[in-house]
């Protein structure tokens, strides 16, 4: 076993690029999941999928032959929903339909006193965007549910991400976002706490295909171990935008596993 990962107690996974793109399985990542789970390393998925509500995430990875349990997920859509009802916001969500089903108790009458956006390509339209600007110039907060520059698409070609919408209406409305998902090291503490190890960060590996929005802020910030996988939306030479230097670069998620489990 690799010396940066002899003493792991659990790790946590990001999902789409890692674990699956749209509908296909990662090479191997079924049987390696199985595989770092007899182990008895905890694990837990740290997602920023805001594009499905979470009962219909758990049960497409479910679907696609993933053993999961939904309290083992950890969205930035739930995150969104807690801030949410913590600030008592009556929000203006810029969400897919499927995501608007995780707010249906929320009170979302006018006037907003925030405005929510999330990874939604159907609904970032100069509309919506107007609505947005209209809210933030009467007071709201701007809540950026995580702010990726860009996505991989079920066919592995990039697509525009939430981060530059978001990046628009702060600079429109001179007001800076409020984030909630990866890489806020609150969002990782949520799943560290959850796994028992929240006082020892650095026995904890992250995994994923995006060397920013999965390895950087709050995973570097935390001393987590941070390893790149080379699936969804990993181009050559993502690793060369490490802050710090990685503790691991696979090629995939079941690379990854094969390096920690002797």
């Amino acid at each position: 076993m690799p010396s940066r990962f002899a003493s792991i107690k659990g790790v946590l996974l990001d999902l789409s690029g890692t674990l699956h793109i749209g509908n296909a399985v990662t090479p191997r990542a079924v049987e390696a999941l199985k595989l770092l789970r007899k182990t008895g390393i905890k694990v837990r998925f740290v997602t920023n999928s805001t594009k499905t509500s979470d009962e219909r995430l758990h049960a497409k990875l479910s679907k696609l032959g993933f053993e999961l349990s939904p309290s083992e997920i950890f969205t930035s859509l739930s995150a969104a929903k807690r801030l949410v009802q913590q600030h008592n916001y009556r929000p203006l969500l810029i969400l897919e339909d499927e995501a608007l089903e995780q707010f249906t108790d929320i009170n979302q009458d006018e006037p907003y006193n925030a405005v929510v956006i999330g990874l939604a390509p159907s609904k970032l339209d100069y509309r919506n965007m107007n609505r947005a600007f209209t809210a933030l110039l009467g007071g709201a907060d701007l809540v950026g549910i995580h702010r990726a520059k860009y996505y991989a698409s079920a066919e592995g070609q990039l697509s525009l991400g939430p981060g530059g919408f978001i990046a628009a209406l702060e600079f429109a409305a001179d007001k800076k976002a409020v984030l909630v998902g990866k890489p806020a090291r609150a969002f990782y503490e949520l799943a560290l706490a959850d796994m028992g190890l929240l006082e020892s960060p650095e026995s904890v590996a992250m995994v994923g295909d995006d060397v920013l929005a999965d390895l950087g802020g709050g995973a570097l910030e935390l001393g987590l171990l941070r390893a790149l996988v080379k699936t969804g939306k990993y181009r050559e030479g993502d690793e060369s935008k490490a802050e710090v230097p990685l503790a691991g670069v696979y090629n995939t998620f079941a690379d990854f596993v094969d390096a920690v489990v002797p």
